[in-house]
């Protein structure tokens, strides 16, 4: 076993049969699942765009997070139901992690790279994590507030570097890490996953979900949103701070047999997504609708997607010029998927499904979803109200118990038998749903929600800023982004706005995670 590939720490194993294919680096086509000359596709199937490449079987899978799990209970001193703060990009890792949290009963809180020290502060107090996992990308940002975070008691570095001071390395003990253990024994509504969402006030929320809610919904399901077998390859380019990775490229496909291919993506490049489309056996594409307008930006002329048969968007709305300008350059629909954090998917467009253009599909099981007044009570086909999902007398598998810690904010999305989604939207007589947009003020750009409050927040830290408004913008890539109204302080009122503007924007990058950032001008002092 020789060292990782680059850009990952983990050890694969020997190779298998089915061998490691250098495609990517060689830009030769793979064979497709279709014609029958490649093997039984691995579990998981890793590349980092540079010729670093993992393969995995579900054996072997099962053999790593064995390991791993015993590098969180034996090195780390987690139990079951400790939490532990899991920020990691496209890597290996972080399919062994959750896994191991799993199989442990460890509650993983899955977290995105581009939080800055101030959201990882944030995130440790909050949540009372125990431990926390990352790269050398956020070692010292954590170093940073650690000392004011109490509940931290380890850190876990995934480095082939060698050892840091105050962390564990993880690849040193993967190396040593026994590979039998014992799972927890864990109950349907015990935790599992807990995410933090943005509202449109105070900070962050965090969601929870059971060991059943997201585990065990796709095993039961009687229509699933997915429809892939164990010949399939899917890849998923969700971060894996959002919910849809959980679903896209870790319960549902396994629990379908798939295998989930994965690419490191360390830069959203356009042709790097569509070199990858054209030389790997993939046959299907989930995506946010910003990822499916940037493409659409590019020649196609020279990609040929020879394996690809199912294109699946969720994360937003996406728009039906978006959906007729893909088939007509690909030939392929895209099926649209509907959910959120705190639901998991709940409407979608299936395969077997007739696709009505602009419409999200229809509710899947085990959900009761409908369009519903102030009142709660359920509207008519064509009229528009508040997308909602049944939740009395019982709730349905799939679903969070609760915002941890937050009560009233809990309730406050109940309405009568029902689950507030904060969306509005209209069915028409055959079930399928149609989005309107937002019933709050939350901003969804390129599938990260925003809240209005926080951008606001931390522009008012800023000497410059006396008072500010931050709402949604339109955008043809991302769907929406952030616009702040500034009233500027006396001291800055002559300023040169456009130095000013820049500014700001960088303290918004540098205070909390850059995606956040106010992104347009205005000449009645928006930045």
């Amino acid at each position: 076993m020789g060292p990782g590939p680059s850009g990952s720490g983990v050890l694969p194993p020997e190779p298998s049969e089915s061998g490691s294919s250098e495609a990517e680096e060689q830009g030769e086509s793979v064979p497709s699942a279709r014609d029958g000359k490649r093997s039984p596709n691995p579990a998981l199937w890793w590349i980092n765009g540079r010729g670093g490449e993992v393969r995995w079987s579900f054996e072997e899978m099962g053999v790593h997070s064995r390991k791993v799990a015993n590098i969180l209970t034996d090195q780390c001193g987690l139990r079951k139901g400790d939490r532990i703060l899991v920020i990691l990009s496209r890597i290996p890792e972080w399919w062994l992690v959750i896994m191991a949290c799993i199989r442990t009963g460890i509650v993983a809180i899955p977290a995105t790279l581009q939080l800055t020290a101030k959201d990882i502060e944030y995130r440790l107090q909050a949540s009372g994590a125990k431990c926390l996992v990352t790269t050398e990308a956020l070692g010292s940002a954590v170093d940073s507030v650690a000392p004011w975070c109490p509940s931290l008691k380890t850190k876990l570095l995934v480095s082939s570097e060698g050892k840091q001071e105050g962390w564990l390395n993880f690849d040193e003990l993967l190396r040593e890490a026994p590979a039998n253990h014992a799972c927890a024994k864990t109950k349907m509504n015990d935790p599992m996953l807990v995410y933090f969402t943005s509202g449109t006030t105070g900070a962050p929320k965090m969601v929870e979900h059971t060991q059943g809610s997201l585990g065990f919904r796709p095993l039961i399901s009687q229509r699933s949103w997915l429809y892939t077998t164990s010949s399939d390859l899917i890849w998923s380019t969700a971060d894996t701070s959002w919910v849809v990775a959980a679903l896209g490229s870790f319960f549902d496909p396994w629990a379908l047999g798939s295998c989930v291919f994965i690419h490191n993506l360390p830069l959203l490049e356009k042709t790097t997504i569509l070199r990858t489309l054209s030389q790997f056996p993939i046959t299907a594409f989930l995506s946010p609708p910003a990822f499916f307008r940037m493409l659409l930006k590019e020649d196609f002329t020279s990609y040929k997607f020879k394996s690809l048969q199912y294109c699946i968007s969720g994360g937003e709305s996406i728009s039906l010029e978006v959906i007729e300008e893909w088939k007509n350059k690909t030939g392929l629909d895209i099926y649209e998927l509907y959910g959120q954090t705190e639901t998991g998917s709940i409407c979608s467009v299936s395969k077997e499904m007739k696709i009505k253009p602009g419409t999200m599909g229809k509710a899947l099981f085990p959900y009761d979803v409908q369009i519903v007044d102030q009142e709660a009570n359920i509207l008519p086909p064509g009229k528009e109200g508040e997308i909602a999902v049944r939740i009395k007398p019982e709730r349905p598998l799939g679903f969070f118990t609760q915002y941890i810690d937050a009560p009233q904010k809990t309730a406050a999305t109940t309405r009568g038998d029902f689950f507030l989604t904060g969306d509005r939207g209209v069915m028409d007589e055959d079930g399928y749903f149609r989005f309107i947009g937002r019933a709050d003020d939350i901003i969804n750009s390129s599938g990260y929600r925003i809240g209005p409050f926080e951008v606001e927040n931390v522009l008012l830290t800023h000497p410059a800023v006396a008072e500010v408004a931050a709402i949604s913008s339109p955008d043809p890539i991302r769907g929406e982004v952030v616009k702040a109204f500034v009233v500027l302080s006396t001291d800055y009122a002559t300023h040169n706005k456009e130095k000013l503007t820049m500014e700001l924007q960088e303290h918004v990058k540098k205070t909390t995670a850059p995606y956040k950032y106010p992104r347009k001008s205005s000449e009645k002092g928006g930045i």
